[in-house]
């Protein structure tokens, strides 16, 4: 008897909520924090573009300190949300990186409410609080676990003069991997952006003609300054406020 083969099924919740299509993005006053962020050197980055002309930025943070892969799986469920910080209350995705970050909303939640794989989540930020780095996305969550989170990219703005427009972004242009991997005194956090199309057409016309018009070399850095100050940011606040809800 032959054995049947087992497909897994993964979780795909559509968006359900309204959304700005467009809107000419800022940032936003800086938040206040009593901490210093990590500086790009602490972290081992590259920049490389590979043989079928793909961009893929990767970053080997420094240990975040205090912080494990559960909480972690937690934070990135529950981003959509409030928390008390410096005696005042404001929104997660804010206080994650007080400088850069200007807009976050989970478009879908998963059966129990939270923005866990499947789910999609509307992300607005400007990496150094400069416009000209300026990121309007949608991503669906394809996998988020105690092992790490991986984002698809769906949607992003196009500039229109009048603001940052939503658009479809077809043949999986750009995917996020974040590897949470557990150690003695926190977690090691591996990062991956990678950027453009693994196929013959990607090779030749997209990645090369189309690749720079998102991010060139200039930007990629800016992103690289960012995630390292983003992840790094976990030690100064996610040990408290995952002990609050789960202790």
């Amino acid at each position: 008897m032959s054995q049947k083969e087992i497909k897994i099924m993964q979780p795909n919740y559509p968006i359900q909520e309204s959304f700005i299509r467009i809107r000419n993005w800022k940032p936003i006053s800086p938040l206040p924090f009593n901490w210093k962020m990590k500086p790009l050197t602490s972290a081992k980055t590259n920049i490389s573009v590979l043989a079928n002309k793909q961009f893929e930025l990767t970053i080997s943070h420094d240990i975040i300190k205090g912080v494990t892969p559960q909480m972690l799986h937690w934070w990135f469920c529950r981003i959509d949300d409030t928390m008390e910080y410096a005696g005042q209350s404001y929104r997660r995705y804010l206080v994650w990186h007080p400088l850069d970050h200007i807009y976050y909303q989970d478009l879908s939640h998963s059966s129990d409410g939270t923005g866990s794989a499947g789910t999609r989540r509307h992300i607005v930020e400007a990496f150094g609080a400069n416009t000209r780095y300026l990121t309007n996305i949608i991503d669906r969550v394809s996998q988020l676990d105690d092992k790490g989170i991986l984002l698809t990219t769906e949607q992003a703005g196009i500039s229109v003069g009048v603001g940052s427009m939503l658009a479809p972004v077809p043949l999986h242009f750009s995917s996020l991997e974040h590897q949470f991997i557990p150690v003695s005194n926190g977690t090691r956090y591996e990062s991956r952006l990678l950027i453009g199309v693994d196929s013959t057409i990607g090779k030749f016309f997209v990645n090369p003609v189309i690749r720079p018009l998102f991010i060139g070399y200039e930007m990629a850095q800016a992103w690289l300054k960012h995630n390292v100050e983003e992840v790094g940011n976990f030690e100064f606040f996610l040990p408290e406020l995952y002990k609050k809800f789960n202790e």
